[in-house]
């Protein structure tokens, strides 16, 4: 396959992420050519070594690092050429077990786990064409992006960055070179699931349909007061215009309150997927 592909993957994953960086806002922290401080502490400790900052990293606990942590979880040396480099740098910005459900969304499989195995290699050599399958992969990686809290601070950086390992990738399945890759500002910060922006909250529909007439809530409130309004409407006309104005209000928040549950429930549905989130979380 294409184990060769390695270095000229990892040279221009080391562009992309560049050198030192600890941005406030950067979930992965202290990070050195895209290496994290907790990634080179668990490196060290393994190895029976004392901690140190991880701007002082080696070339060769670079390399090692690179070799176990990113591509040998991603399977790089059994990904046909171009996927194995953008499943690399999906895995070194996002997790490997990230990268591994772009790949997977993108061949249509309906089951979406974090684990690149011998069936999934199979799917992706079977399929006939390598630089739809990376347009695919990089489009499910945009879309998580844009489902991250940091996407505002982040963003411009990160859609440039995909945008080249788009070109890059392609370049290499069809036998080219690509364009010379760039460092761009911003691109180099983590975009992990914890950064994710919670699914949209239903419960202000629930207090305003069926649900918020028996929990107290605003429907509830509005209710109470009419039924306790209406035996008194026939002796005044004003607390007849109450009564009417009670009900056209509880008829609008009501109405208002399921459109807002169905809006909300698209939102969530749209943005579960988008993060890859198991079925039923946005239900």
């Amino acid at each position: 396959m294409t184990a060769q592909n390695f270095a000229p993957a990892l040279a221009r994953v080391l562009v992309h992420e560049g050198g030192y960086a600890n941005h406030p806002q950067d979930p992965g922290g202290a990070t050195m050519k895209g290496v994290t401080q907790r990634v080179y502490d668990a490196y060290r400790t393994r190895r029976n070594l004392t901690k140190r900052s991880v701007a002082s990293i080696e070339e060769a606990d670079l390399q090692a690092i690179y070799r176990r942590q990113y591509w040998d979880a991603v399977k790089g040396d059994k990904l046909p050429a171009g996927v194995d480099y953008v499943a690399m740098d999906g895995a070194v910005h996002s997790g490997p077990s990230q990268s591994a459900k772009w790949l997977q969304r993108a061949l249509g499989n309906v089951k979406v786990d974090d684990v690149i195995g011998e069936a999934r290699l199979a799917a992706v050599e079977a399929h006939p064409d390598h630089d739809q399958l990376i347009a695919l992969m990089i489009g499910r990686r945009l879309a998580f992006l844009e489902a991250l809290r940091t996407w505002p601070v982040f963003g411009r950086g990160w859609a440039s960055r995909v945008a080249q390992v788009k070109q890059i990738g392609q370049a290499w399945a069809t036998g080219s070179i690509g364009p010379q890759p760039a460092f761009f500002l911003g691109g180099n910060a983590k975009a992990t699931i914890d950064q994710a922006k919670p699914l949209p909250a239903k419960g202000p529909a629930d207090a305003t349909t069926g649900a918020g007439v028996t929990s107290g809530t605003l429907g509830g409130v509005i209710e109470a007061a009419r039924q306790q309004l209406d035996p008194l409407a026939a002796s005044s006309t004003v607390i007849g215009y109450v009564v009417t104005a009670l009900v056209v209000t509880g008829v609008l928040l009501t109405a208002g309150g399921y459109a807002y549950r169905w809006y909300a429930a698209r939102r969530a549905a749209r943005r579960a997927d988008a993060l890859d989130l198991p079925e039923g979380v946005a239900a």
